[in-house]
């Protein structure tokens, strides 16, 4: 036996390092034969329409969020109108009746409640005589009919605002009653 066999399994030997496989069309084992660059630009273009894609999402969904926030405001504002006009059909039946429109020939006030709401209200005011027929005591009885009308809006000016009324969120609510005295 050789000196070199003999001692072969002991120190300082050094050990011989396999050779990777080869691949049978060229190459080794852990590096794909073909087209191993083209498939990472594949990828890294199916990353960038992907990134285009979630963009358009978020930007959807950020537009409909602004849309979503404007109709709420704007419903907000109609209904502060609406609670507008229904005072001011309130303080037009009070003038009509107890106070200073008793016999209500076209009256007509704009009421500013822009401190409370935003809100101004025009209330106008008409009436008719009508006959209801005699009393017991053989007189005609007659009886005056109310027409109250409040119209409310966030305008600068009485209501309706025509001038604002073409500008972006304004907002008109109208009430009508009749009454009698």
């Amino acid at each position: 036996m050789t000196h070199q066999a003999h001692h072969g399994a002991g120190r300082g030997e050094r050990r011989a390092v396999p050779k990777p496989a080869r691949h049978p069309r060229g190459g080794s084992a852990d590096v794909p034969v073909g087209r191993g660059a083209p498939a990472r630009g594949l990828g890294a273009v199916a990353v960038i329409v992907v990134l285009v894609l979630l963009a358009a999402v978020a930007a959807a969904v950020v537009r409909f969020g602004q849309q979503g926030q404007t109709m709420v405001q704007q419903d907000v504002q109609a209904l502060r109108a609406t609670a507008a006009a229904r005072a001011g059909i309130e303080w037009g039946l009070h003038q009509a009746l107890k106070g200073s429109w008793t016999t209500c020939s076209n009256a007509s006030q704009t009421l500013d409640l822009a401190a409370d709401g935003g809100m101004r209200v025009t209330v106008s005011c008409s009436s008719t005589l009508y006959n209801e027929g005699l009393d017991s005591a053989g007189a005609t009885r007659t009886v005056r009919l109310f027409t109250i009308d409040a119209v409310a809006c966030n305008g600068s000016a009485s209501c309706p605002d025509a001038t604002a009324a073409v500008r972006s969120g304004y907002v008109e609510a109208r009430r009508q009653v009749q009454a009698t005295n």
